[in-house]
């Protein structure tokens, strides 16, 4: 039986991702700050840990034997409000930086297999404000963001890892992933989730806030087309980074109004000014359809409903 460590597990795709490669047969360790919120965790042994801490992440890598592969989703994170508003900038940076260092160091003290880190579509440049997201050109480098920032520093020392030490590492820049489960509240909750929480919760006839004029584009993977191609990548031979997301490109706007045509609610839009990162951000999967042959097989339409009634029932239990 393959043995897999999952950090991070207690967030949305963590969890999922447990659940995951629960169906497959593997034994889990889950590790994490905190255990999964909307759900039970399915991992054979949670561990509640601090990964900034060297000593306390040693023991999480401590097993009877190696393990077969690592998944190293823990982060600091949250949605355009936290990671471009600037208050959260070194939090966001140190946190992040410290988990991986850590992380890395103890994949090859253990001898670990395969290491799994996920960046993020915010390692690309802000500079092309239309621009779809190729792998090849992330560099000349220049993030929107701190969190983009740390993304492209870790994917470096990973590779830097794998040059040097000899890590397997498999990194995939996720781009926009949605579900049941997802963080929808706190100040945390990505874009996606935020909008699907307001169309919920506001009345007929009533008016939800949006942030700048609607226009700025996005995409959006359903989780489970997102795992299927994580499990893809580390079955694979495949060593460079690849996008995971969609690319059925859709702007904020057009997507209030699919929630709206989802809830049956009829309500006004109203822009406001906040922080939302670039003006464009439509990700490229043509390197991961060559190489793994992956493209989504649900819809942003099907994708956003299940996302959509999970939110809604949540706070239908809060009555």
């Amino acid at each position: 039986m393959k043995k897999a460590l999952v950090l991070g597990a207690g967030g949305f795709i963590g969890s999922a991702l447990v659940r995951r490669l629960k169906k497959e047969g593997y034994w889990v360790r889950g590790s994490d700050l905190k255990y999964p919120e909307f759900s039970e965790t399915e991992a054979d042994e949670f561990l509640i840990c601090d990964l900034r801490n060297f000593e306390s992440t040693g023991i999480v890598f401590t097993t009877v034997g190696d393990f077969d592969e690592v998944y190293q989703l823990a982060a600091d994170m949250g949605g355009a409000t936290y990671i471009n508003g600037g208050e959260n900038d070194a939090n966001v940076v140190s946190n992040s930086v410290l988990i991986n260092v850590n992380v890395a160091k103890l994949c090859v003290a253990t001898n670990v297999k395969i290491l799994f880190f996920p960046s993020s579509a915010c390692v690309y440049s802000s500079y092309k404000d239309h621009a779809t997201c190729i792998e090849s050109e992330v560099y000349p480098a220049f993030p929107d963001n701190e969190y983009g920032w740390e993304k492209l520093f870790s994917e470096r020392m990973y590779h830097s890892y794998h040059k040097n030490l000899g890590l397997n590492v498999k990194i995939a820049r996720f781009h926009s992933i949605i579900g049941p489960e997802s963080q929808w509240k706190g100040g945390k909750e990505k874009a996606h989730s935020a909008l699907a929480r307001k169309v919920a919760m506001v009345n007929d006839g009533g008016v939800i806030d949006v942030i700048r004029d609607g226009t700025q584009t996005r995409t959006f993977l359903y989780i489970e087309d997102c795992l299927d191609a994580v499990r893809l990548l580390v079955n694979s031979d495949v060593t460079e980074p690849v996008n995971i997301g969609s690319d059925h490109l859709i702007s904020i706007k057009d997507y209030v109004l699919l929630l709206q045509s989802i809830s049956k609610k009829n309500f006004t839009i109203n822009f406001v000014d906040g922080p939302t990162g670039v003006k464009e951000r439509e990700c490229s999967v043509e390197k991961i359809t060559k190489l793994l042959g992956w493209r989504p097989k649900i819809d942003l339409q099907e994708a956003t409903e299940k996302t959509y009634y999970w939110i809604q029932a949540q706070l239908e239990k809060r009555i």
